[in-house]
């Protein structure tokens, strides 16, 4: 995995991506914010999918099933993006 970003996605991050609030029970997907640094974000769970379990101060607790295990893994709201169920309709 490359450490830098492409020409486009370089600039300020968005203060929302800070900010925004998930639920329990939300699916998300695992994507690293490479400016962001010292978070412990390891290059392996780049890309997998979990569900949020709570919140631990500004972080998250997410679990997410690896093959037979499910893992636990406590990050902050940047990494993480919000996956909508097709059958959920958008309000």
């Amino acid at each position: 995995m490359p450490n830098r970003k492409k020409m486009r996605e370089r600039g300020k991050i968005r203060l929302s991506e800070y900010f925004k609030e998930l639920k329990t029970g939300d699916k998300v997907a695992l994507k690293r914010e490479k400016s962001v640094m010292g978070v412990g974000f390891h290059e392996r769970m780049q890309g997998r999918t979990g569900t949020i379990a709570g919140k631990r101060g500004r972080s998250y607790i997410v679990k997410v099933k690896d093959i037979n295990k499910e893992k636990t893994y406590i990050l902050p709201s940047i990494h993480l993006k919000r996956i909508e169920n097709k059958g959920e309709k958008k309000k």
